[in-house]
């Protein structure tokens, strides 16, 4: 049993059977082989996100976000808005607005949110943003200093977050970019804002301020011209003053 297994071991180090070879390093051959599957093409093994991209897994409407690409009606789309709505004793919904990958139309859609949806799994792949020239962006890959341009629709709304040296990511599938998105937290710059008005209300109050990219958020009274702040891109939302 010890020399069947030696020559079982160079077998699989020489990739030949000893001639001729014997009943017992047969039978252990057929054993392992059987017990693993040594049958995946070569193209499989040498590029295994190819086999994942084909994969899906089901998830609930309640899950889908923006950015989220998924398969519908034999058609593959891209999540660039959802809305969560409430109605009443007829349970919770979510709208969602979808981009034809295909096509690139856009469609809108009404979900519940207990529904199962194919969502589709999508490479991600880090970039350096350098500049935007009209409805286009360039960006750098960081080790190969590659650089490419896309589209800044890709970004959606969050393209008003762009700034030099940003890392944003960029999601393929099947070699194709599908979307692209920003930092989750970006630090930005209160540009106008009202003056801090104390009033006697023990609720929260908030005011609009205008960042230094042109957007308008709510933030809590405390915040002035000059501040520095968090956002949340996903939701425009504050989260923090900016430590300095």
């Amino acid at each position: 049993m010890q020399t069947a297994r030696r020559r079982f071991l160079r077998t699989l180090l020489f990739g030949r059977f000893p001639s001729p070879p014997s009943p017992a390093s047969s039978s252990i051959a057929t054993l392992v082989r059987g017990s693993l599957d040594i049958s995946l093409p070569c193209a499989t093994l040498a590029a295994p996100w190819s086999a994942l991209q084909s994969r899906g897994a089901k998830v609930l409407g309640t899950d889908v976000r923006i950015g989220n690409v998924v398969q519908r009606k034999g058609r593959m789309y891209q999540v660039l808005k959802a809305q969560h709505t409430q109605h009443g004793r007829g349970g919770a919904t979510i709208q969602v607005e979808l981009r034809d990958v295909d096509t690139g139309n856009k469609i809108t859609e009404r979900f519940r949110t207990d529904e199962a949806l194919e969502r589709v799994f999508v490479q991600d792949k880090s970039f350096t943003y350098l500049y935007q020239e009209g409805e286009f962006v360039m960006l750098m890959e960081p080790s190969t200093f590659e650089q490419i341009e896309v589209q800044k629709e890709l970004f959606g709304k969050a393209s008003a977050y762009l700034n030099e040296d940003m890392t944003v990511r960029l999601q393929y599938y099947d070699g194709k970019i599908m979307s692209a998105s920003v930092p989750h937290r970006v630090k930005c710059k209160v540009v106008e804002a009202q003056p801090n008005v104390k009033g006697l209300t023990a609720a929260p109050q908030y005011k609009r301020v205008l960042l230094d990219n042109g957007l308008t958020v709510h933030v809590p009274p405390f915040v002035e011209t000059g501040d520095e702040i968090i956002i949340d891109t996903t939701d425009d939302s504050y989260i923090t003053r900016a430590k300095e």
